[in-house]
């Protein structure tokens, strides 16, 4: 099925809404202005300004437009990857998918991944909302801005859970790949919830070179390719990665607290000695059958602890 895009002013879009009305199939998506169906074309216009043609006469349909973006369907081939080496000079202002992991460098805790979609017209909310770099806010602010924005913010959150990556790491699985595929599956769900709508662009806040990427997901049915920008240090460059961050950061702390349930004692976040020394007191507690659960095993802060709970 031929997929084009086309960015319109307000006053076309009024134009368009008009002429499709007698075609309208009277289901608006969310943050959609109309939806209609003619014999051969789905077309859906977007309060971001965009507007979506689908089907075998989506580029004659949207020719009466103007130009036109092609957009090819998510990515289930293994088409090469074009590089993108800058984002767009607009990139802070377009409706863009953004996605970010917490939890990879905590000896204590799961891995959460969030792909979160912020629609330009939703931008001023969020900032007024307070978001911003997770990393310059407190927990407490985290977890308020987390609850004011989940209810309306299209986002998927993964957990990879302790036993599940003791395991997949004792299989030779890298950390690399394991946040590959949780970035891509988080992507795929949500454009899964916003289809037939169509983000901008999608931007990962990037842990590995792109080639390095794809290569963590050869063999994946579904890989997410279509319009993906990496960048670091995303958090500061769309309202969307900074979004996921917050989401998957809520999520993080949520689930330690589980697990400070389950040792009897409060679980310290990050690698240091603190970590070391909580770990040892779990080990004396419950066992070092404990840290399976609670810990990811091959950090060096196992042995450590191991060496603390035998003095």
């Amino acid at each position: 099925m031929s997929n084009q895009v086309l960015i319109v002013d307000k006053n076309t879009m009024k134009k368009m809404q008009a002429y499709y009305e007698p075609s309208s199939t009277g289901k608006i998506p969310p943050g959609g202005v109309f939806a209609a169906k003619t014999s051969g074309c789905s077309i859906t216009g977007y309060k971001s300004g965009k507007v979506l043609f689908q089907g075998r006469d989506a580029s004659n349909e949207a020719g009466k437009w103007g130009s036109v973006n092609n957009v090819s369907p998510n990515a289930k081939s293994t088409t090469s990857v074009k590089k993108k080496t800058s984002l767009p000079s607009n990139f802070a202002n377009l409706s863009v998918i953004g996605s970010d992991e917490v939890g990879t460098g905590d000896f204590f805790g799961p891995i959460t991944v969030c792909a979160a979609y912020v629609r330009q017209e939703d931008m001023d909310i969020l900032k007024h909302a307070g978001v911003k770099d997770s990393k310059a806010l407190t927990d407490e602010k985290i977890i308020e801005i987390a609850r004011e924005i989940i209810p309306f913010v299209p986002y998927s959150l993964l957990v990879l859970h302790n036993e599940k990556y003791n395991k997949m790491q004792q299989t030779g699985m890298t950390q690399g790949k394991m946040k590959a595929l949780l970035h891509n599956k988080a992507l795929e769900n949500v454009l899964n919830k916003i289809s037939p709508e169509k983000p901008d662009a999608i931007l990962i806040d990037q842990f590995a070179e792109e080639n390095v990427y794809y290569r963590h997901l050869t063999g994946q049915k579904t890989i997410v390719k279509e319009n993906v920008y990496f960048q670091t240090k995303a958090e500061g460059l769309h309202l969307s990665v900074a979004a996921a961050s917050i989401i998957a950061r809520y999520a993080f702390l949520k689930e330690m607290d589980k697990l400070s349930e389950v040792a009897q004692l409060t679980i310290p976040k990050g690698a240091g000695a603190i970590v070391d020394q909580a770990a040892a007191k779990v080990i004396k507690k419950h066992g070092e059958g404990m840290l399976w659960q609670l810990a990811k095993v091959h950090f060096a802060n196992s042995e450590k602890a191991k060496r603390l709970a035998r003095k």
